[in-house]
């Protein structure tokens, strides 16, 4: 007992030394995170600085105005916005607009989060309110785990596989997109309208298991009328019925098909994240909710989705972070057309495709090279404020949720 007396105050000591080491490991491991990412800042912002100092020698000069409006071309009856960095000996020169690189960009990510934050949010929504605990423990770590699919084999897969089958069978996916929604709102209806021992036996918690089948249904019902809705409404050819009635132009790669193969990457993180929130929020808010008679749906509305309202918004904001960035997707699904229009069948090109394609062509310290810098830098500050943006709003969440008397 004496000896082993001396020997707890150098034990205090050694495990306050490897406290306070790994204390210090920690902290410098965040201070290297954040100087790395404000070194790649400071590195983007001075290779992008002398763009705006003046063309070099006989190269073109390149201004806000240059970059950002329409331009008169030779060969054009009216300005037009253009990005043709390489063009052959015999035309003018180089275009160097940006502004259809910038709409790809978030008309990629609109699309995307078009499709992915509905499904994302109500899968969230179910899960967390009314998925039974036995499936939902199986069924949450499953979504899950698809946000670690490669996002170039979700561009192969959109490219080779979906886009032509969809080129193929756009009257089968149209009647599809028209029947699902009503297909699923009849089902909740005749489960509603069911006795009851039969509608104990389809309980709310498993409408994920016993829906598949119903929707397989709807899906063998789409195959069977798109044939005579097609001859009915559209003359036998929806393409042809879209490029000659609307005007729309079709292409194989077009801003759906990357809106579909982008949302299906971001619709995990969006899904874990809202879920998360929406789990957090105390059960004693919509148990006190139904018991002054709110429907299931009342409780969900106006009493669960407002309190955990910043948690949901950061998931999107998130999820529009990585819209924004996807690089590989918009590069194997797009097509890669500079164009600037509406038409949701035409293709695209994104910033982040451009510098994937050119940069390594493009001659280090030129005006191609300088510019494509220039693209990295505007997603690096929208990606560097939407995360921002999203930590302030989790913060306001923990402090609501320390003020109604939960778990931050």
């Amino acid at each position: 007992m004496r000896d082993a007396a001396p020997d707890m105050p150098l034990r205090r000591r050694l495990r306050q030394g490897r406290d306070r080491l790994a204390t210090a490991l920690i902290t410098a491991g965040g201070i290297g995170v954040i100087a790395a990412v404000m070194a790649i800042g400071v590195f983007l912002a001075v290779e992008v600085l002398p763009l705006f100092w003046g063309g070099g020698p006989g190269g073109p000069e390149v201004d806000l105005e240059t970059l950002w409006l329409p331009q008169s071309y030779p060969g054009l009856e009216a300005p037009a916005h253009r990005w043709q960095p390489t063009l052959p000996d015999s035309d003018p020169g180089p275009r160097f607009g940006m502004a259809p690189l910038a709409w790809g960009t978030l008309e990629a990510a609109a699309w995307s989060l078009l499709i992915a934050v509905p499904l994302a949010l109500g899968a969230a929504a179910h899960s967390a309110l009314f998925m039974s605990r036995r499936l939902r423990t199986r069924l949450k770590p499953t979504l899950e785990l698809m946000e670690a699919l490669p996002g170039v084999v979700i561009g192969f897969v959109a490219g080779l596989v979906l886009a032509p089958w969809l080129e193929r069978q756009l009257a089968l996916a149209a009647t599809l997109v028209l029947l699902l929604p009503p297909g699923l709102l009849l089902a909740g209806g005749l489960r509603g309208a069911l006795p009851g021992g039969l509608r104990r036996r389809l309980p709310l918690g498993w409408a994920a298991l016993w829906l598949l089948p119903w929707v397989g249904l709807v899906a063998v019902l789409a195959a069977w009328l798109a044939p005579s809705l097609e001859a009915a409404w559209f003359g036998g050819d929806l393409r042809g019925w879209i490029e000659t009635t609307l005007g729309l132009d079709y292409a194989g790669r077009n801003a759906v098909i990357v809106g579909m193969a982008m949302g299906f990457a971001v619709m995990p993180s969006i899904y874990a994240l809202a879920e998360d929130a929406l789990s957090g929020v105390p059960a004693s808010l919509a148990e006190g909710a139904q018991a002054l008679g709110a429907t299931r749906w009342q409780t969900l509305w106006r009493v669960v989705l407002p309190a955990a309202s910043p948690g949901v918004l950061s998931a999107v904001m998130i999820g529009a972070g990585r819209a924004v960035g996807e690089t590989m997707i918009v590069l194997m699904a797009s097509g890669n057309t500079a164009l600037m229009t509406a038409n949701p069948l035409d293709g695209l090109r994104s910033l982040a495709a451009s510098i994937a394609i050119e940069l390594p062509e493009a001659a280090p310290g030129g005006l191609h090279y300088r510019l494509l810098l220039l693209a990295a830098l505007l997603l690096f500050v929208f990606t560097f404020l939407v995360n921002t943006l999203a930590e302030v709003v989790r913060s306001r969440l923990r402090r609501r949720y320390r003020r109604l008397g939960g778990a931050p």
